[in-house]
């Protein structure tokens, strides 16, 4: 295998990297607010269900393309299905790149959070703090907004300038245990709280009375988005994997330890938002509402040990995110090695400087500066692609959640459903490594007809109905 692009030296390896990519700000932030908003067990329940249908599956479908292939996201669907499917690998590249560009923004709330608890454990909490206001000020303040995004930036180019094994493996092999162990202490603490059985109840008693249509539509939704589908990252870790590591086995893994992740997150919340009166419409209509501006007060006036455990909260959120990121700027990073040779060193820092230009607009979209805070395609394209957003981060969320994420993931779906032949994918995934619950008919199944069949779902409610996944 070229030098340049490597390979995991395990199957742990994989499996934490990938992992580390799934998990993010989807597991810690929106899983937990979009539960809540769909009123909890049932929701629950049919997310499960989805993702079992329509996550795994595609996760087998992208690993197996990357590790068949041996290329990055443009190369591997060109020689996948046809010329004309390099295309659709750009797509995924572009993706990336934009995801990029304002997801490192939102990371750095995590580090500034980190940085106001931390201080805060040792002064206590600031009686009268609004943090509402806090959140606000932070947002606007633009010079603030670059420190924190250059900071993270930095972070991300840094692993990925190092490559697979010496980069990005060993920072998973570091970062996700810790991740993990924040993840068990802060879960002791919220089970001990008054409200922790109100919130498992919430969580995992299903009432089908209280499932709304569009909460199953919202669950297909997320099971496919949370697992860093449909924008290449998945094809591009998977053709790091060598012959002797099990496509099936790390796919199955990554799915169990990343919905997990989501389902503990969402208990730790709520046990603290349970434990006090009147946490409903504090909470406010936002992810942000709940991650950023109801919890830092919680942990320091209802929690056990929660100016403690508080820090170490944005610290999860901070590792969860840059797992993430390191992830994304690797799918634009491994297209320049491969599609155009250029070495990796150089490829990670021309690509990170330049997303890093569009960070900048995505840092400075909350009233910072006027003319980027206004921005906006008028009339009916507005509208249509970019959901009538103002401001490149609200616009790039949205055309990426509504439009560039679900194409790319049906494109994938329709590769190894139906251009790869049956041989090519069944030598990935019947190769000898499988486990034995592991069953090729069914899993041919649901790529062709059942995964195909629910993202063309989530695009058909995005383009006729209005329906908004950002």
């Amino acid at each position: 295998m070229d030098a340049q692009r490597g390979n995991w030296s395990s199957n742990t390896g994989l499996i934490l990297a990938a992992t580390g990519s799934a998990i993010g700000l989807g597991n810690l932030w929106k899983f937990p607010f979009i539960t809540w908003e769909n009123r909890g067990g049932a929701f629950v329940l049919v997310y499960l269900i989805c993702i079992a249908a329509v996550g795994l599956p595609i996760m087998m479908a992208e690993l197996l393309i990357g590790r068949k292939t041996q290329k990055s996201i443009v190369g591997a669907l060109r020689d996948a299905a046809g010329p004309v499917w390099g295309i659709v690998g750009g797509w995924g590249v572009l993706c990336g790149f934009i995801l990029l560009s304002y997801y490192t923004v939102i990371a750095g709330w995590s580090l500034f959070y980190f940085g106001k608890t931390a201080g805060w454990m040792m002064t206590g909490f600031p009686s009268g703090m609004a943090l509402g206001d806090l959140f606000a000020e932070q947002s606007s303040n633009g010079g603030l907004q670059l420190g924190l995004s250059v900071a993270f930036s930095i972070a991300t180019v840094s692993i990925v300038y190092f490559g697979v094994q010496k980069g990005i493996e060993r920072i998973s092999r570091l970062f996700l245990p810790v991740l993990f162990a924040i993840l068990v202490l802060l879960l002791f603490s919220a089970l001990g709280m008054s409200g922790s059985g109100e919130a498992l109840a919430f969580i995992f008693q299903p009432n089908f009375n209280e499932l709304e249509p569009g909460a199953i539509l919202e669950a297909l939704g997320h099971s496919f988005f949370t697992l860093s589908l449909g924008m290449g990252a998945m094809v591009t870790y998977g053709s790091y994997i060598s012959r002797t590591q099990s496509v099936v086995k790390a796919s199955a893994t990554i799915v169990l330890l990343d919905t997990l992740i989501a389902l503990l997150a969402t208990v730790i919340m709520f046990s603290v938002i349970f434990s006090v009166p009147g946490m409903e419409e504090q909470i406010g209509g936002s992810t942000v509402g709940m991650l950023f501006i109801s919890l830092p007060e919680l942990f320091f006036t209802e929690v056990p040990f929660g100016r403690f455990l508080g820090p170490l909260f944005y610290v999860l959120v901070a590792l969860a995110a840059l797992t993430s990121t390191i992830s994304l700027l690797e799918v634009v990073a491994s297209y320049m090695i491969d599609e155009h040779g250029v070495a990796r060193q150089k490829a990670t820092l021309m690509c990170g400087a330049t997303v890093f230009m569009f960070t900048i607009l995505a840092a400075v979209s909350f009233g910072a500066v006027s003319g980027v805070s206004d921005l906006a395609v008028p009339g009916a394209l507005g509208e249509t692609l970019f959901g009538g957003k103002i401001g490149w981060f609200s616009m790039a969320d949205h055309f990426v959640s509504n439009w560039m994420l679900p194409t790319g993931g049906f494109a994938v779906t329709i590769v190894a459903g139906w251009f790869m032949t049956k041989e090519d994918t069944m030598s990935e995934l019947m190769d000898g490594t499988q486990p034995g619950w592991f069953s090729y008919g069914a899993w041919r199944f649901f790529i062709r007809f059942v995964a195909p069949t629910a993202v063309a779902a989530i695009i058909i409610a995005v383009t006729i109905f209005g329906v908004d996944f950002s």
